[in-house]
C-alpha cells in the first residue's frame, strides 16, 4: 500500500485546508496518508474544526509557522525528517509556500521517491518589492527542480508560473482544480439566511453586500472601503456592506472608514451602521445564505475559496479580475468583472446588480457549475490518478 506523507503550512481556515484534509480523509484505502500541519498565524482563525469534523488528527509541528524564522524552520526541517524516516512514505505532497520548501527539501535529503507541491496561490506580484520577489522566485525553481510533479489549481495559474515567472517548465506543472463538499451551502437557505440577518440587524428590504478574508494588504479592503463610499453616494436603495474575517489591517480599516465617513458597528457592537466588522464566522454558509452579493478586492489570488461557495451559494459576484478567478467563474453570467484597481468600473458593476432586482437573480442562478468542477470527489479522483501514474 502506497504511503502519502501530506505537509500543509498552517491550519487556518482556507482552501489550502480544505484541500488538504478532503484529500486526507477521502483518498481511497489503496493508500496510507499520514497529514502534518504547522502552526496558523495569530492574527487568523483556527480551522482545526474543520480537521475535527473529518475525524482527522494530523500532527503538529509549532515551529513551521508563516514568517520566515532560520531557528523554527531548521527544527521544522528535522523533524520532517525524522517523520520521514519513520513513516516511510512513497510521496511527499506539500501545499503552499513554507511547507512546500521544508518539506520538500527534507523529502529530497531522505530519497522520498515522489515529491509533489500545490501552488495554492503564489506570492511573485503585489506581496514583496523585486529584489524579494526575485529572491522568492529563486528559491520556488531550485525547489521545482527537486520535484517529481508542480500541482497548479487553474489554468491561468499554470501559464503564471510556467511562462510568466518561469518556476518550472510547462509539462512539470498539472493543473488540478482545488475541491470542496458544497452540499451544505443549497441547504436550508431561508432559514440561515433568516438567522444571519436577524443577528446583524439587516431588514429585508436591506441589500448585503459581502467580502470574506484576511484582513492584511494583499486582500486590498481598502479599496473596497472606497467602493463602500461610492456606492453610499450613488444610490437610493437601501444596502449595507459586511467584512467577513480579521487580521493585522482591523485597526487601520476602522480607522480609514472614519476618516472615509463611513458609519460602522463591529461584532462587539452591532448597530444597523452602513458597514459591519464581523470577525470569523465559521459558519461561513449562514453568512452567504443571509447576503446578496458577495465581492473580491485582491491584488493577488489562487483559487478564492469564497467565489467558489458564492456561486454554491447562488449568490452573484463582483470581483477584480486577477489570478485564476476566470477559471472559476463565469463572466458576465455569475460574475461581473473588472482590471485590478479599476475602481470606477467596479462601482459600476456593484451598483447594476444593487439596482437590478432581476439582474441579481438571474446571476444567482447560474452557479450551480461548481458542483461538478469544484466538489471534493472529483478532486481526489484526480489526485489519484497522478498518484497511481507517477508510482508507475
Amino acid at each position: 500500500m502506497p504511503k502519502v506523507l501530506r505537509i500543509i503550512n498552517r491550519l487556518n481556515i482556507g482552501g489550502p485546508t480544505y484541500n488538504a484534509a478532503y484529500l486526507s480523509k477521502y483518498l481511497s484505502d489503496d493508500f496510507e496518508t499520514l497529514l502534518v500541519a504547522g502552526e496558523k498565524d495569530e492574527t487568523e482563525d483556527s480551522s482545526q474544526f474543520i480537521l475535527h469534523e473529518l475525524g482527522l488528527k494530523p500532527i503538529i509541528i509549532p515551529e513551521m509557522k508563516r514568517e520566515i524564522n532560520f531557528k523554527n524552520d531548521r527544527i521544522a526541517y528535522q523533524k520532517i525528517k525524522e517523520i520521514i524516516a519513520d513513516f516511510k512514505p512513497d510521496i511527499v505532497h506539500t501545499h503552499a509556500s513554507k511547507a512546500g520548501a521544508i518539506g520538500r527539501l527534507a523529502a529530497y535529503k531522505m530519497k522520498v521517491p515522489v515529491i509533489l507541491h500545490t501552488f495554492h496561490g503564489h506570492v511573485f506580484h503585489s506581496y514583496f518589492g523585486k529584489v524579494k520577489t526575485t529572491i522568492y522566485k529563486t528559491i520556488e525553481r531550485n525547489l521545482a527542480r527537486k520535484s517529481t510533479k508542480i500541482i497548479a489549481i487553474s489554468a491561468i495559474q499554470k501559464k503564471e508560473l510556467a511562462k510568466i515567472h518561469k518556476i518550472a517548465k510547462p509539462n512539470k506543472i498539472k493543473v488540478i482544480p482545488l475541491g470542496f463538499d458544497l452540499n451544505k451551502f443549497k441547504e436550508n437557505q431561508k432559514d440561515k439566511r433568516n438567522s444571519f440577518r436577524q443577528k446583524w440587524l439587516i431588514e429585508d428590504n436591506e441589500i448585503a453586500i459581502g467580502i470574506i478574508g484576511r484582513l492584511v494588504p494583499i486582500k486590498n479592503h481598502h479599496f473596497f472601503l472606497n467602493v463602500v463610499k461610492n456606492i453610499s453616494e450613488l444610490t437610493t436603495r437601501k444596502v449595507r456592506f459586511i467584512i467577513i474575517g480579521d487580521g493585522e489591517l482591523r485597526g487601520e480599516l476602522e480607522d480609514y472608514c472614519k476618516q472615509l465617513k463611513i458609519d460602522f458597528s463591529t461584532e462587539n457592537n452591532t448597530r444597523k451602521d452602513l458597514l459591519t466588522f464581523t470577525s470569523w464566522i465559521t459558519d461561513i454558509d449562514v453568512a452567504l445564505a443571509g447576503l446578496d452579493i458577495v465581492a473580491l478586492t485582491s491584488k493577488n489570488e489562487g483559487t478564492p475559496v469564497s467565489l467558489i461557495e458564492a456561486q454554491a451559494a447562488r449568490k452573484p459576484i463582483v470581483s477584480v479580475n486577477v489570478g485564476g478567478i476566470e477559471n472559476i467563474v463565469i463572466p458576465n453570467e455569475t460574475a461581473l468583472l473588472s482590471n485590478i484597481n479599476d475602481e470606477q468600473l467596479f462601482t459600476k458593476n456593484m451598483l447594476s446588480l444593487i439596482e437590478d432586482d432581476n439582474k441579481r437573480i438571474a446571476f444567482s442562478q447560474k452557479g450551480t457549475h461548481v458542483f461538478k468542477s469544484f466538489h471534493y470527489d472529483r478532486l481526489v479522483c484526480d489526485m489519484e490518478k497522478l498518484y497511481c501514474q507517477l508510482l508507475k
